[in-house]
């Protein structure tokens, strides 16, 4: 299989073509990097040629990254010495990248090296740009939709091919930080102006641009500043004194936003420092080192998995039934809310048809103006035009007449939670809708099934719950009644992925799987409060171990009277087997002093006028006295991670869950789980089922039945199984 393809024109230039087969977008393998070695050892060999082009045949894209099975597959055929192994195959990209960067130059005269230029088409990402930054220039076509940058350190990496090394010796520690700290991507006009790339042309004379620069270049433009005389980094370097407390910033804002957990931006910050005291080769085995660090972490490991490769399968139908197509083509919103008018704007971005209902005209003009202030924000932002406003708009009719659902083949209600009003609303519904149209519902907490007894089609009948804000959030999690068909979740799944989320399907229970997790999670933080544990304590115990947002946060966000009406509806439908009786004291006394959350401006947190949280209510203490002793941190930690792994094991070993990579990403994107942690059932790999066991054991005796070890974990501890030896796909079953 030819990934790189190698042509010589009458010019002189020599153009190597990256079209990796079978894919549509590239993505480097070790036989692409060995056939560009051996391509670029020719053209420098071959006295008739005066340069390279390096470009993609790829319509609108250069390369999407590495394929990340192939740096598995490294660690893996190392045997016993896995570290090996990765280190020696990052330092052959080294080779490849600094062969690129000399271009067959005089060491020692700097003279005498074959112009090498990168033309890229679109979209370069991870490796594609490492391999243009080692390229002498870098030309790329004047496309808006392509997105340019190093975004390794979003699934659990950092640029380890010499991206990391480059981009700090060509911007300073200080401006490559958006590019490798958060992994920002730009538009080409943009990379320009951030000095990411070195021309923007127009798409038809991408190539000849290239070529013209080839054929025009000097020794001089052949040589990196760095392999110059007298180099001095951009900033400063560390021992410089700009330089040092750019490197002092640097340390405490990574810190600062990983609190410690994240063990890519560290290593990626230790690159980036030790590398800036040494000369560029020394600092390129120093990036490769940390790489292969990073590699070795099963933290990262487990990042790669759940955000990359599960992420990633889910998304492409992974647990799709064998269905026809399903696009949706016209799909009815009922109820014109916070989360009608969300689902009703990603719709419409998809370009789908959209019928948006409410009882009332206003209230239904209102959330279709939730799409038009929407896009005004994105126009502002430069993130949308005005044509594609106007598109979103067309494509909305906003109506308090049923009839208008005559067409849709897909309904989701977003009515207020309560039983009888949405069966009410099926029933009007299913009176104009056609037999083939699938009725979802967006319920968050009342079981499918129960739904479904007011269709008369039931087998139609099926989940789509969006989090708010549905805009923002990623996860759509898609929950079958016990008579939902196959088509019905094909339908779904279809759906979801022309609104471009990930999708997780799971089986009808109370809560369904999200907030079957994250209930307990707010209420294991609630209950401590009410135990006399200093609700800072709380609240950073979470933060520091990767939770985005403490327990009393959360509640805050969610607000608390919402928290309150989940708990009467749960206790009335568990009698007696209710457990939260705790934490019910706590919430009810809030709601009743009238701190229902952020929306009104007062709940666990404070707020000023303008909605801003001022810290923790002191009025908190008064009615909850601390306790004279306070817990250990990591004894917090556990409680208010187990709350959720425990039921992530439950909805597994109940049904509710079929497949744990929609467990770990569905926690990951639902509600942030510890992300690092590459969620619950990574997790508990990583410290191990018997460790866990014993943790549960602790946390049972000293604070009672809810951390009761299910059977499932302590059968798996006898065993020396895990999770993903066990219930995950053979491939991943020895990651």
């Amino acid at each position: 299989m030819t990934e790189f393809h190698y042509e010589t024109g009458a010019d002189g230039v020599a153009v190597i073509t990256w079209d990796l087969p079978g894919k549509s977008m590239n993505v480097l393998t070790f036989e692409g990097l060995r056939e560009l070695d051996a391509h670029i050892d020719t053209a420098l060999a071959d006295e008739t040629v005066k340069g390279v082009v390096i470009t993609s045949g790829k319509p609108g894209s250069f390369a999407g990254g590495m394929d990340l099975n192939v740096l598995a597959d490294l660690k893996n055929a190392a045997g016993d010495n896995p570290a090996k192994g990765i280190f020696d195959g990052i330092m052959q990209m080294h080779g490849v990248l600094r062969k690129i960067e000399r271009g067959g130059m005089d060491p020692k005269t700097l003279k005498g090296a074959k112009p090498i230029a990168c033309a890229l088409p679109g979209t370069t990402m991870g490796i594609g740009f490492e391999i243009a930054l080692a390229c002498h220039r870098i030309f790329a076509a004047d496309n808006p939709k392509a997105r340019i940058g190093l975004p390794e350190i979003m699934v659990g990496l950092f640029p380890g091919a010499g991206g990391t090394t480059r981009m700090v010796r060509k911007m300073g520690a200080m401006g490559a930080s958006p590019y490798l700290l958060e992994g920002k991507t730009v538009e080409p006009k943009k990379a320009k102006s951030a000095g990411l790339v070195d021309e923007v042309v127009e798409p038809g004379e991408l190539l000849e641009k290239a070529k013209e620069w080839v054929l025009s270049a000097g020794d001089a433009d052949c040589v990196k500043p760095w392999d110059q005389k007298g180099y001095k980094m951009p900033g400063g370097a560390p021992y410089h004194p700009a330089g040092f407390m750019t490197f002092v910033g640097a340390s405490a804002m990574v810190n600062g936003k990983t609190k410690g957990v994240y063990p890519a931006a560290k290593a990626l910050l230790s690159a980036v420092y030790e590398g800036a005291l040494v000369p560029f080769d020394t600092a390129l085995k120093i990036e490769a080192r940390w790489f292969t660090n990073v590699m070795m972490n099963p933290s990262s490991g487990a990042m790669i998995r759940s955000l990359f490769l599960n992420k990633g399968a889910l998304e492409k139908g992974a647990n799709r039934p064998d269905a026809p197509d399903q696009t949706v083509k016209k799909v009815g919103v009922l109820g014109a809310g916070m989360m009608g008018a969300g689902i009703t704007l990603v719709s419409a971005q998809a370009g789908i048809e959209v019928v948006l209902l409410d009882q009332s005209q206003e209230a239904a003009d209102k959330g279709k103006a939730y799409t038009a202030s929407y896009m005004d924000k994105g126009i502002q932002r430069k993130k949308a035009t005005p044509e594609k406003k106007e598109k979103a708009l067309s494509l909305i009719t906003a109506t308090t007449d049923y009839a208008a659902l005559a067409g849709c083949d897909l309904i989701i209600e977003a009515v207020f939670e309560d039983p009888k009003v949405k069966a009410e609303v099926t029933r009007k519904v299913e009176a104009v809708i056609g037999e083939d149209c699938i009725f979802a519902t967006n319920t968050s907490t009342i079981p499918i099934t129960m739904l479904s007894e007011a269709s008369k089609r039931p087998e139609q009948f099926i989940g789509i719950h969006f989090f708010s804000p549905v805009e923002k959030m990623m996860l759509v999690e898609i929950i079958k009644g016990k008579a939902t068909g196959d088509r019905a979740v094909a339908k779904a799944l279809d759906y979801v992925r022309q609104i471009r989320k990930t999708p997780i399907v799971v089986n009808d229970a109370r809560f369904f799987y999200a907030n079957r997790c994250i209930i307990p999670y707010i209420n294991e933080g609630i209950r401590m409060v009410a135990e006399g544990i200093t609700p800072p304590l709380i609240e950073n115990a979470a933060k520091l171990v990767g939770m985005p947002l403490g327990p009393l946060q959360l509640v805050d966000e969610t607000s608390i009277d919402l928290g309150v009406k989940i708990a009467k509806a749960t206790k009335a439908a568990m009698g007696d087997a209710y457990p939260d009786g705790a934490v019910d004291e706590v919430l009810f006394w809030m709601a009743d002093q009238g701190r229902l959350g952020r929306k009104s401006n007062a709940g666990f947190y404070a707020y000023d006028d303008k909605g801003k949280r001022t810290g923790l209510w002191d009025g908190l203490q008064a009615q909850y006295p601390l306790a004279d002793t306070q817990p250990e941190v990591g004894e917090v930690q556990h409680r208010l991670l187990f709350a959720q792994v425990l039921e992530a094991v439950r909805a597994l070993e109940d049904g509710v869950l079929t497949d744990i990579r929609e467990g770990d990403v569905g926690a990951i994107l639902g509600w942030g789980f510890a992300p690092w942690s590459g969620g619950p059932f990574s997790w508990l790999d990583m410290i191990g089922a018997a460790k866990a066991v014993e943790i549960c054991d602790g946390l049972t005796e000293r604070h009672g039945p809810r951390f009761t070890t299910p059977d499932l974990l302590r059968e798996m501890a006898e065993k020396g199984e895990t999770f993903y030896g066990r219930f995950g796909p053979p491939a991943q079953a020895a990651a």
